[in-house]
């Protein structure tokens, strides 16, 4: 598999930041269509949405780099060479829901509100951003043979970059993929519903990604470890058990009146005191 898209000579573009930066765009278009269409200034938006990529992909690398410690101290300069990969979700989750928190804070904005549509930009950023991981030859399961994986449907060229070591592997990045997919196009309708309130959108999500993590994981042969388990799974589990709390967090009432509603006519009803309307600066 060639990890190389563009050949420049001094400069290369590899498939990894193509996908990286395709999951972006994708993600930013479903934010900034929902967020138009509830009125919410842009300005605030791009800031926050700058803010929190830079510092969720340092944090992404951190977090990989931490657990690979040992290696980057022999090799500190590999530490800026993300083109290679190592950028985990997680440590990314954290950071950007750090810097969220901070930003819509300092502006009096309802922090559920936000992460509610941000979360859907999220999932189809990370179904696309995980393709990256099939050109570097990583996020990969155990041993398989090709006719193991033809039989589950896996397209052929999918199968035949998996051989990596001498080996067939599972294609773990791939049912990743179409697992945060799945998850996009559902919440494209659960959002929707007339009821649903602030908060559930965020919930549904850690509850969704958490359990498909939490087995795909389990599946992983690249896996960050901490000891003997599987520090992906901890945080899925912690994920799954958040995503319930929150779901069911403002689920007292349920009527058009309700202020908890995450409908467009409630947070309409709510402009002057939520994030629609951001003082500048």
């Amino acid at each position: 598999m060639n990890r190389i898209a563009l050949d420049f000579g001094p400069v290369q573009i590899y498939w990894y930041s193509i996908f990286i930066l395709l999951g972006l765009l994708a993600g930013a278009f479903v934010v900034y269509k929902e967020a138009n269409r509830r009125g919410i200034d842009e300005e605030f938006l791009t800031n926050l949405i700058f803010n929190t990529l830079v510092f969720g992909f340092i944090g992404a690398r951190l977090y990989y780099v931490l657990f690979n410690l040992s290696y980057y101290l022999q090799n500190p300069i590999e530490i800026l060479e993300i083109w290679n990969g190592g950028l985990a979700i997680h440590g990314g989750i954290f950071a950007g829901l750090l810097v969220i928190i901070i930003y819509c804070k300092k502006h009096n904005v309802d922090v559920l509100r936000m992460l509610d549509i941000l979360v859907v930009g999220l999932f189809i950023g990370q179904a696309i951003g995980r393709w990256g991981n099939f050109f570097n030859g990583e996020a990969y399961g155990g041993i398989a043979t090709f006719q193991e994986l033809s039989q589950q449907g896996i397209p052929v060229f999918i199968i035949r970059g998996m051989y990596i070591l001498g080996e067939y592997r599972e294609p773990t990045f791939f049912y990743e993929s179409i697992w945060c997919f799945g998850g996009f196009l559902a919440m494209l309708i659960i959002r929707r519903y007339p009821y649903l309130k602030k908060g559930q959108l965020s919930g549904f999500y850690l509850v969704w990604y958490g359990i498909a993590r939490l087995i795909i994981e389990g599946m992983r042969s690249d896996s960050l470890m901490i000891g003997s388990f599987k520090m992906a799974q901890i945080v899925s589990s912690l994920f799954i058990i958040t995503g319930i709390i929150l779901f069911f967090y403002n689920i007292k009432k349920s009527t058009k009146k309700d202020p908890k509603l995450y409908t467009h006519d409630a947070i309409k009803k709510e402009s002057s005191i939520t994030y629609l309307k951001v003082s500048k600066h």
